[in-house]
């Protein structure tokens, strides 16, 4: 039996609202705000957090002087078009590119995400 139903992953950044609406927007889900707090959530549930903090330090990923601790993986149709859109979401795409099937970009507050094709 399983205590709980969905996992909810809670994600620091320096604009919680800001951050909520690329999510929300690149995976089309419901947005909700607060101040320093905001949330999208899929129609059947499953729930990403964004908790404002003070003094942020965005993950500087490949190197680990600041770990990225945690990234999100994003299955795509196509990579082409994926990329189209978050970079205009406002994603950055990184330098460092170390495979074919996924490519790795920053979001606004600078936590590393990969766009991924089965």
């Amino acid at each position: 039996m399983a205590i709980a139903r969905f996992p909810s992953l809670v994600i620091d950044c320096p604009d919680a609202g800001a951050l909520a609406t690329f999510y929300g927007t690149l995976l089309d889900w419901k947005v909700t705000t607060s101040p320093d707090w905001a949330e999208i959530r899929a129609d059947y549930g499953q729930c990403i957090c964004f908790q404002q903090v003070d003094d942020y330090t965005p993950p500087q990923w490949p190197g680990q002087t600041v770990p990225q601790q945690m990234h999100l993986d994003v299955v795509v149709d196509d990579l082409d078009v994926a990329e189209a859109a978050v970079l205009e979401l406002g994603a950055t795409k990184h330098e460092h590119q170390p495979g074919t099937s996924f490519r790795v970009f920053l979001d606004p507050a600078g936590h590393p995400f990969c766009l991924c094709v089965d």
